[in-house]
Parts: structure tokens; sequence; C-alpha cells
């Protein structure tokens, strides 16, 4: 003990000298040194070595509070940071929990928001987002003045809330946090672990934890309350799993140099190590001042000063001069001789100070370098003095120590051996591989016909659909029907045969064998399906578990020696035991079994902590990828059979209905009868109500009665269309799906014209069957008739047609109609109603709705659309263009007057001209105001695009933003928006429209940050709502529809046009 207390006063005083040293430097002032030097000495010698210690623990910020170690606490886990913290709460404050949600429900509702700086370490009521109850809770951080991260301090999560969900509660319930903050002992995040991994590892721990009772065996707590702690769960230790699966490690060892040492430190040492300086102690330098030299004579008169030499460091010399003006007179009758004599005695004296010069120097050197040198052998022997007091400390428990730290390894040892090392050695692929042989799914043996039959089934569906000729068709139905026969069977076969299979079991196991697998080892690389891979992982998996049993049969031998070692030992040191042992039959053997013994224990712990290799890792991978890809096989192989069970129970209930029903078109035929009829009887009346205007004294009222006529018979004639229509659609869906050969025994009823347009084309309407007006500021470049159909305003399209023509417009219009009819009223497209041929001419009409000045030509002529009126039109356009673009249909023809604006907020994109081609129809120059619609690529001769339509788009939305302001346009024709003073938002979409339109899309249009502003009232506008409502009496006055608005109608047979709205959605 007391060479231990002069060693830690040796080690402060040293200390304490090497900092006096520094300060002397700069004091310069020895006097002070010296009262500082035994100042210290006193304080020294004063045991103050307790006050240094306890500073230097207050300076190292280390207040470790062990007084809870061992003690088991029950608690059930709430919240998880990472892979080796979480929250949890003690099961006895279940009840504290139960009365805080109490207080908190009745108090937190009618409590105070927070406002002003909040107190971080003040405990307020938070309301949870999620459950809208109100918990306690700490603020954290303030992220601005409106928003603030709290941590519920009873649970441990985080949350970010409003100020407003925040409230003061009052001081019973200000008392500290339920949950306590844990941490697995022994365990670590590794470092550079990837971000998935780093989820799936407190994922992992989460599945472990929450919302279970565990028990935590306490270690440590540190400074700010986190609890070190090892947690079980039953029999399952919860750092052990959450090491195995590879999400944490554990912390590295320390060597027992290393340990010994910290243990014999002097705590002395933490305060004055940062003290320790390369400046030697000034008590070793030499004494100049003591330093004499010789004392001489010159010409027997002069002595030299020592003192003077010394002290001024500066020889005194003798100039010639002086010397021949002081000791000699010229006119003394001196013989030549004599002042010869004298003259060399001058220059030798001379000559005898330049050389006493040069050897003062190089003593001074030689002084110099003996004073270092002295220095540093001062320096080796006190680190030679440290190094022997620190061996014989050692010595003294060498023997002790090493047998501390061998026992620390077994204890390692002996959990690591209690974990399961299954996945360092592939055994969870092992087992895995193992569950994929032995429940091995395989195709079903039916599956493999049926799948033939029904390609037989198919072809012969197919070669019935093309099929041209009546007799070679009866032959191809008659085949077909013998093979739907055969299908019946084997489907019935196939759904028995999979009925006894486990299907969802199976694929169960695969799904949560992939899910385990996963949690593991992460994603999975892509890679070719090889069975060498998998013998290369058998190969390595035995490998190294005969590596590791030889490594782990070599530890067992060591300690069972060692183990033998001790007892016989013990008889040596056993007075009782008469027989005698020499020393050299028990002890001599000893450091040869601890250093095999320690040897074999790092061996194994080697292989058992470190990390496994680049190579170790890419085998594990590898197989895990084929693992991995044999899953994801055999469950795509169990989707396909169930998929195909699932086709073949929908074709067995429906061939039952198909065959109890059989196609019948004499439905059909008798509508078409019906309607024969009416039309023939609508003439009829036509002609008649002629002949009674044309009479110079006709009855009104006679007239009338006619006009009434005729308006129920049209009405009739439109009902029986859409009843047509209707079973038209029931032979489609018959012909798609069971019976192709309809069109073909059929043909009377132009089922495959039908088919053809999409369902649009009738034969059945006619154009003299409408009360149609013609619209003759329309027709400038089609005939154009307006007319009115069951209270819905129509208008007539008209085309000349030849053979060629006829079919293209059919197709076009066909392929507009199916781009429509996908989304219906979503499409942002003007819808088709009927196209039907004229038998008398070469024109075919297309029937569509009317909207009386609603494109936006006529719209901005007369009330302009405001900004926000504007976006919502061009957000409809977008979507109209949108669903063209996604059919493969590029429009050609966008301008101001075939864009509409219902009610001034819906925007529709108008039809085109069926009878020409996408080109033809782009060439034509369209123009808005004096602004150019045509895009720089159509003027250099490139064909239309969905990108010509979208520069037309950019420019109606610049001209709808900028209204009556004049345009400037580059050399290109291409306006420049910079000019204009607009939206951010609309002026950064009209500048992608028009300069980089290559890289956009209608759909990416639609999600522009122009039409995503959120859905609001907009601020009315008195005057502009005045002005259009005047404009709209107008217009209804002047409308050229006046004689459809007036007719009456009898309620009766009035067809509600609602009605057919919705059949067209069908």
């Amino acid at each position: 003990m007391d060479t231990r207390n002069d060693l830690r006063k040796h080690t402060l005083w040293m200390g304490f000298c090497d900092w006096i040293m520094l300060w002397t430097d700069d004091n310069k002032d020895p006097i002070a040194s010296v009262t500082v030097l035994n100042l210290g000495r006193v304080l020294v010698e004063g045991e103050v070595l307790g006050y240094i210690v306890a500073v230097a623990l207050q300076w190292n910020g280390t207040n470790g509070n062990d007084k809870d170690e061992g003690v088991v606490e029950d608690v059930v886990g709430s919240h998880v940071e990472d892979a080796v913290t979480f929250w949890a709460q003690s099961i006895n404050r279940n009840n504290d929990i139960m009365k805080i949600g109490c207080s908190l429900s009745e108090v937190c509702p009618h409590a105070n928001s927070v406002f002003g700086n909040l107190d971080q370490k003040k405990i307020y009521g938070g309301l949870f987002s999620e459950d809208k109850c109100w918990y306690r809770c700490k603020v954290l951080k303030i992220i601005n003045d409106e928003k603030c991260l709290v941590r519920y301090i009873d649970y441990g999560n985080t949350e970010i809330l409003n100020r407003s969900d925040i409230v003061e509660i009052p001081l019973d319930l200000q008392f500290s946090s339920v949950a306590k903050k844990y941490r697995l002992w022994g365990l670590q995040i590794p470092s550079g672990q990837e971000v998935t991994q780093f989820d799936q590892g407190r994922t992992f721990l989460g599945s472990l934890i929450f919302e279970k009772e565990i028990k935590m065996r306490i270690k440590a707590t540190y400074q700010d309350g986190t609890v070190i702690a090892q947690a079980e769960y039953g029999s399952v230790d919860i750092g052990e799993e959450v090491a195995k699966k590879g999400f944490a490690e554990k912390c590295k060892l320390t060597s027992s140099s290393n340990t010994c040492e910290e243990k014999k430190s002097d705590p002395g040492q933490l305060v004055l190590r940062n003290l320790k300086s390369p400046i030697p102690s000034w008590g070793h330098r030499s004494n100049q001042s003591a330093f004499t030299r010789p004392k001489g004579r010159l010409s027997g008169r002069m002595t030299l000063d020592s003192k003077n030499e010394n002290d001024a460091g500066n020889h005194v010399t003798f100039p010639k001069e002086n010397l021949t003006i002081g000791d000699f007179n010229l006119g003394s009758n001196v013989s030549l001789a004599k002042i010869k004599q004298d003259q060399k005695l001058i220059e030798e004296n001379e000559r005898l100070k330049n050389e006493k010069e040069v050897l003062l120097e190089s003593y001074k050197a030689l002084e110099s370098k003996v004073e270092q040198t002295a220095q540093e052998l001062q320096q080796e022997k006190a680190i030679t003095m440290d190094l022997t007091k620190h061996l014989e400390s050692t010595l003294k428990t060498r023997v002790g120590t090493r047998m501390e730290n061998l026992a620390a390894k077994v204890e390692m040892l002996k959990e690591i051996r209690r974990v399961n090392i299954n996945v360092r050695f592939g055994n969870d692929l092992s087992d895995a591989m193992q569950v994929l042989d032995e429940g091995c799914f395989t195709i079903p043996a039916s599956l493999t016909e049926l799948e033939r039959i029904w390609a037989e089934y198919n072809l012969a569906q197919e070669n019935i659909q093309t099929c041209e000729n009546v007799n070679e068709g009866s032959i191809l139905i008659a085949k077909r029907n013998e093979v739907q026969q055969k299908l019946n069977m084997a489907v019935e076969v196939f759904i028995l045969e999979v009925d006894e299979l486990p299907l969802n079991k199976r694929l169960k196991t695969l799904q949560d064998l992939s899910t385990s697998l996963e949690a593991v080892y992460g994603q999975a690389k892509e890679g070719t399906n090889s069975e060498e891979i998998l013998k290369k992982f058998y190969d390595w998996k035995c490998d190294k578990r005969e590596e590791f049993t030889s490594v782990r049969s070599e530890t067992e031998v060591s300690l069972q020696r060692l183990v033998a070692w001790f007892q016989n030992t013990v008889k040596a040191f056993d007075l009782s035991v008469e027989e005698t042992q020499t020393s050299e039959d028990t002890i001599s053997s000893l450091d040869e079994i601890l250093e095999k013994t320690e040897s074999s224990i790092c061996k194994e712990l080697e292989i058992s902590l470190i990390e496994q290799g680049d190579e170790d890792k890419e085998v594990i991978l590898n197989t895990y990828s084929q693992v991995l890809q044999k899953i994801r096989s055999e469950e795509r192989l169990i989707a396909t059979v169930q998929s195909k069970y699932k086709d073949s129970i929908e074709f067995k209930k429906q061939i039952i209905e198909c065959f109890n029903e059989s196609p019948n078109v004499d439905h059909l035929l008798s509508i078409k009868k019906t309607l024969k009829n009416l039309k023939a009887r609508l003439r009829w009346k036509l002609v008649e109500k002629n002949n009674l205007e044309e009479l110079d004294d006709h009855d009104g009222s006679e007239i009338e009665k006619i006009k009434q006529e005729i308006t129920q018979l049209r009405n009739s004639v439109f009902q029986e269309i859409y009843r047509e229509q209707e079973e038209y659609e029931k032979l489609n869906s018959l012909v798609q799906k069971w019976f192709p050969e309809l069109p073909l025994l059929y043909p009377e009823i132009g089922l495959l014209k039908y088919m053809n347009s999409g369902g649009l084309l009738t034969m059945s309407l006619e154009r003299d069957l409408l009360d149609a007006e013609p619209m003759k500021e329309l027709s400038s470049k089609r005939p154009l008739v307006c007319s009115e159909v069951n209270g819905q305003l129509i208008l007539l399209k008209g085309y000349s047609v030849d053979v060629d023509t006829e079919a293209r417009v059919i197709q076009r219009a066909a392929a507009y109609h199916r781009a429509w009819r996908d989304a219906k009223e979503d499409s942002g497209l003007l819808p088709l109603i009927f196209l039907f041929l004229c038998k008398s001419d070469p024109m075919a009409y297309l029937m569509v709705p009317y909207y009386p000045r609603a494109n936006l030509s006529a719209v901005q002529a007369s009330v302009p659309l405001t900004s926000e009126e504007a976006l919502k039109v061009m957000k409809g356009v977008a979507q109209g263009l949108h669903t063209l673009h996604k059919a493969a249909i590029v429009h050609g023809s966008l301008h101001q007057n075939n864009v509409f604006a219902l009610n001034r907020e819906q925007g529709i994109v108008g039809d085109f001209d069926f009878t020409k081609s996408v080109s033809q129809r782009a060439s034509v120059n369209m123009v808005v105001g004096d602004l150019s619609l045509i895009s720089p690529e159509l003027k250099m001769g490139k064909p239309a695009s969905p990108s010509s339509d979208l520069y037309a788009y950019g420019c109606l939305l610049l001209w709808l933003s900028v209204q009556n302001q004049k345009f400037e346009t580059n050399e290109d024709g291409i306006p420049k928006v910079d000019q204009f003073h607009l939206d951010y938002n609309v002026k950064s979409l009209i500048c992608s429209l028009i300069y980089c339109r290559s890289s956009m899309t209608a759909e990416q249009v639609l999600n522009a940050e122009c039409f995503l502003v959120p859905k609001g009232k907009s601020t009315p506008n008195p005057e502009k709502d005045t002005e259009y409502t005047e404009y709209r009496k107008q217009e209804l006055k002047t409308e050229n529809v006046d004689k459809h608005k007036g007719k009456t109608r009898n309620d009766e047979t009035n067809f509600d046009f609602d009605r057919f709205s919705i059949f067209l959605l069908l």
C-alpha cells in the first residue's frame, strides 16, 4: 500500500512539475517558480489525491450509477428506436398508466393550448394523431412557429404536433415518466450498417419486445437515464437473438494487458495526462554561472577579469594599435630587435585569443550536448523506473490477472455456445432447401392436358371468327363443339385434382419462409439458377463445420487438461494428504497448460465473433439467391394453377349457362321489324303534315295534332333504336365469349358492322327522320344541321364519302369512340352519339351533342374566362389529350373553335374531321389571334405527334392567360413568354410546352403545379357575373332553335334523355 501511495504521489509530482515548466517559461521568475514548486510538493504530500481524482471524474463527464446493478424488472415493450435500444413500461405501473389516461382525458380537452416559448423540461399534454387521445409529452425541438417535435414520455415514441395539439397540464401530473429507455447489454450497432438492415433490425426487435412481458436484468445506468440491461422473454435471450440475426454485434473485447493497466492505473493520471509535455524538467538544466576560465597574463601587465568575461559573455580584446602606443615609446632608446620581439608577442597573443574563442564555442556546444544527453538519460531512467515499478506490481498479481481474464473468456465462450450459429454456417438456408425439397409442388398432370385442349379450343374459335363461307363454317362449328365437350371434361378433371392439393397451405409456407430469409439477408441479387452454386455451398458448409468441430474439440481438451491440473494441485497443497508430490510434477506444467488453453479459447472466439470474409459472404448470398429463386418459381407455379383453377370454375359455370341458353336473334329481328313500321308511319305523318301546311285554308289544330303524333312516333323510333343497341351489345358479348359464328350465320342483322364500329354505327337511323335545321353559319366546310332528340340539342355532321372513305371514317370514328368509352365522362372528350350512313346520298352523318356558343372563340369574344376558370377548362382539355394519346390517337386539329368550355368550368376536346388523316388535319394553318398554333416541327415537314398537340395546347393556354395583349415571336414563330406577367406555375408550364415539349406528356401536364392547387371557392366577381347573365339572356333570344323549345310533348311518350346517356356509358 505504501508503494502504491508513493507511486501516486510521484505521478502527481511529475505532472505538476511539467506544468510548472510551462508556467516558468512564460513567467521567467525563478523565485516564483521555486515557491510554486514548494506549494505543489505540500499539496501532494498533503493527500489531495482524492480531490484531484474527483475533479478528474467530473472533468471527464463520467457519472456512472451502478446502484441498480443486479436488479430484475418485469416490463412491457412500448417503442423501438433501433436494433438495441427500446422503451418499456414497468408492469407495476399499469394502474398509474390507467390513472394518467383518465386524468388527461378529463383535463386536456378543456385546457389552454400552449403559446410563447416552450419549456423543454416541462411536461405537457399532447394529442396523439393516430387515436386522438391525450398523453403526457415533453418538447424535444421547436421546428417552427406552428410545429414541435415531442416525445410521449410514458411510451417513448415521438411525433411532430401542431401547437394547438399541445396543452398545459396541472402540477399533479408533473411527475417522472412511466417508460424507461433501455439498451441491450453487450451489443452495439455495427458501423457502416445500411438503412435497409437498420430498419429490419428495428422491426425484428419490435417483434420480440413490443407489448410483451419481458424480464430486464439491469447492469448499469447511464447519466441520461438509459438503462443497460439483459433482456429475456421466457427462456429467450433477446440480445442473443438480435446478434444472431446480424442486426447488432457484440462489443469488442479489451485485451488483457489493457484491462490490467486500466485497473491498476492511478486516477490522478487522468487529471495530469493532458499536461504532459516534451519540455524537460528545468531542475536538470546546467548552471552556466558556475563556469569560470583560468586566469592569464599578457606582457606581464594585464589580467583578464573572469567575472566580466562570464557575466557579459564577451572576451576582452586589445587592439594592436593600442598596445603599441601604450607599451612602447617611439622616442625611447629601444633596439629594433626588442621591437620585433614585442611585435611577435602581440601577434602570438592575437592568434591565441582567436583559438580561445573557437575552443570556447566548441565547449559550449559540447556542454549543450552533454546537457541534452543528461536530460534524455534522466527521461529514460524515469521510464525505466516506472516500468520496473509496473512490472513489480504486475508480477504480484500476474497469476490472478491471467486466471481472471481466462475465466472471463470462458464465460463469454459459454454465452456464444448457447447462441444459435445457424446463420453463420448457413443452417437456415439448409433448412429452407430441405423444406423446398420435401414438399415441392409439382404441376398437376391434368393441367398440361387442360392447356392443350384449351389452346385447341381457342384455335377453333379463331378459325370460326375468320371464316367467310357458311358451309365451311358449319364444319368448323361442329369441330369446335367436339373440342368444347373435351374441354368441359378436362376442366372437371382439373378441378377435382386441384381440390385435393393443399395449395393455400403450401403457399403460406413459402411466403413465411421467404419473409424469414429476407429479414436476415435482405434483398436478393439477381442471378441464374445453377446447381453448381448449391454444390459449392454444401462443400463450404462441410469444410466450415469440420473446422469448427476441430477447434471446439481442441478447446474442450485444453479445458479438461486445465481442470485435471487443478485437481492435482489441490492434493499438492492439502496438508492432510500424506502422499508427497514434487513441485515439478504438479506446478511446472501450468504455464504450458494456460498458454494452450488461452490459445484454443481465443481461436474459437475468433471464429465465432469475427465477421465472415468476402468469400464466405459471397457463398451464402449466392445460395440465398438460389433458394429465393426456387421459392419464387414455386410461388409462380402455384399462382398459375390457382389462376387456371379460377378460369376453369368460371368456364364451367358459363358453359352450363351457354348450353341452357342458345343464341337467338329473333328478338333483334323483331325490334328491326317494329322499327321499320314506326319509320314508315313517321314518314307518312311527315308527308301529311307538309301537305296540310301547303293548303291555303289549312286547319291549325289539325296540324298541331299531327305534330304531336310525329313527336310521339320519333320518340318511339329512338326508343326502339336504343333497344336495338342493347340487343346488339348482348350478341356482341356472346360473339366474344362463345359464339364467333353469329356474324357468319346471320349476316342480315349487321352484327359485324356494329362490332367493327365499336357500337357507334347504327343502320336504323336516317336523316329524314329528324326535324333538323341547317346551321348555315357553321357549314363553311361541311353540311351541319341542328336538331333535338328527347330534349337534347344535337348536331349532325355530314361527310361526303365513297367506298374507301366510308371504311376509313368508320375506323377512325370507332377508335375515337373506344377512347371515350374507356373513361366516359372523365375522358375530357366530346362524346359521339351515333354514326349512320345515308341510303339515298353518299353521305355519312355523325351525331354529337350541340353546345351553342360554348367554344373558346365564342366565350372569349363575349365574356372572357377568368384565370381560375381558364385553368379549370384547360385541365379538362389536358385530360382529353391524355385520353387520345393513351389510345395512340393524335388530334392534329386543336384550336379555339374545337375546344369547349361547358358552364365555363369544364373543358372538353372536340372531335375532328374523320375523313382526313392526321397529316391532312395538321396541314391546315390554325391561328389564334395573331399566334400560329402550328408547331415548328410541322412547319419543317415532320409528321404530327403528341408533341405538336401539346404545342397547340400551350399556345391556347398562353392566349387565355394574356387575352388581348400583343404577342412577340422569334424567327421560328414561337411566342416570347417572358414579356408577360403571369403566375409562376402557369408560366413554367407554358414554357415547358412551347420550348421543351419534347420531354412533356399530357399526363405530366395534368400533374402540373398550376392544376394541383386545392379546390376552393373563388372570389365572386359581381360585375363579371352580371355581364355573363345579360349575355346569356341575349343568347337565348337569338338562338335559332326556338321552335324546338316551344314544342309541347306528351309526358307518357317523352323519353328521358338521361336514359340515353346511361346507355352510352354502358
